[in-house]
Order: structure tokens, then C-alpha cells, then sequence
């Protein structure tokens, strides 16, 4: 029942989760991020299997952090997503293997671009320029691909994610009442208020 979004602009990248953590019919906890900060310019966003997405998202946190310790260089949003889906792809080959799908947006520091990657628990990966995971995907993906623009600037996009929450509160029949948003761009990854958004 969970949903993340994702939206490029012109010069960042716009990310939303739900806060729900929920199994069956019961919600176990309302204010849930289910987000890693794999750099200061890259950020992960995963839905699946509770312990599976806890675990392997600290997992790939920690190995792209590792990475930019030992050779002193943060990867690139491509690269961070390249061995995310070589590490899922293993996974599936194992005995147990990761019920996790992800959405990794960044900026891309050398070339001033934004990025935004769309996995899922098989080891697909697409560079997108806007994504949505999980049941949100059903309800906001057409509303994305009619108002999506390549130049969109900041409060663009934000009515656009917000456009597309209204949608789910509408048709959805699960109520998600609240989503973590999060830019990334030249400064970094911030959280932003949608609500300070007109």
C-alpha cells in the first residue's frame, strides 16, 4: 500500500514517500521515513517488505559511503544506481533474496543535471524523468507524463507532487495522510514543507 513519487526538474530532483508503516489492515506506525541519504547528493527511497528494505537500504547507504571514503569521491547518482541494481540482481540469485523497490534521485555535481532512478526487487533499473513506486503508481502516473516538463522549476514540481497526492486522497481507497518530501540539488538533500507551497 505504500507510495513514493519522483520528479526531475531543471536543475534537482523532487522525492516523496508515505509515513505509513502498515501490515495487513493494521497501521503499526504513521511517521515512518523510509528514506537514506546515500551522499550529500544522492537520496534513496524504498518500499517492500519491512525488514528487507530497512536492512538493505542501510546496507547500500553504507557501502556507497564506504565507497567515497576509501577512494575519496562521492559516486554519481548513475553509478550509486548501477550498484544498487547489481546488489539487487545478486540478491535474486540467492536463497534470500531482497522484496525491495526503490527510486534514487539525485543531482549529479559534475554535470549539473538532475537524476532520477526507477528499481524494482527483479534488478530493472530506468533512468526516468518521473517515477512512481507502489499502488501510487496505478493513480499518478498519466497525471505526471500530462504536466511534466523538462524545465520545471521548484514550485512547479512541488504542485505537481501535491496534485498528484490530492489524486490518491481521492481515488485511493487506503488513506496515506501524510508524505515526506525531499529535494536534492546543487546545496544537497533538504526536506521541504509541502504544505508551505501554495
Amino acid at each position: 500500500m505504500e507510495c513514493l513519487f519522483g520528479i526531475t526538474g531543471k536543475d534537482f530532483t523532487l522525492l516523496a514517500a508515505d509515513e505509513v508503516a502498515a501490515r495487513s489492515i493494521v497501521v503499526m506506525k504513521s511517521k515512518e521515513d523510509k528514506s537514506r541519504t546515500l551522499s550529500p547528493h544522492i537520496l534513496l527511497l524504498y518500499t517492500g517488505e519491512p525488514g528487507d528494505t530497512v536492512n538493505f537500504a542501510e546496507y547500500i547507504q553504507r557501502n556507497v559511503r564506504l565507497y567515497g571514503i576509501r577512494n575519496d569521491i562521492e559516486l554519481s547518482p548513475k553509478a550509486a544506481a548501477n550498484f544498487t541494481r547489481r546488489e539487487l540482481a545478486e540478491s535474486l540469485r540467492s536463497r534470500h533474496p531482497y522484496a525491495v523497490n526503490l527510486l534514487i534521485g539525485g543531482y549529479d555535481t559534475k554535470t549539473s543535471a538532475p537524476a532520477l532512478f526507477w528499481l524494482d526487487y527483479l534488478g530493472s533499473m530506468a533512468e526516468l524523468p518521473f517515477a512512481a513506486q507502489g499502488y501510487g503508481a496505478y493513480f499518478c502516473t498519466s497525471l505526471m507524463d500530462r504536466y511534466w516538463q523538462p524545465d520545471m522549476n521548484l514550485d512547479q514540481a512541488v504542485a505537481l507532487m501535491k496534485q498528484c497526492i490530492q489524486e490518491l486522497k481521492t481515488r485511493f481507497i487506503v488513506n496515506l495522510p501524510e508524505f515526506n518530501c525531499k529535494v536534492v540539488d546543487k546545496d544537497g538533500v533538504r526536506e521541504i514543507d509541502l504544505k508551505a507551497y501554495p
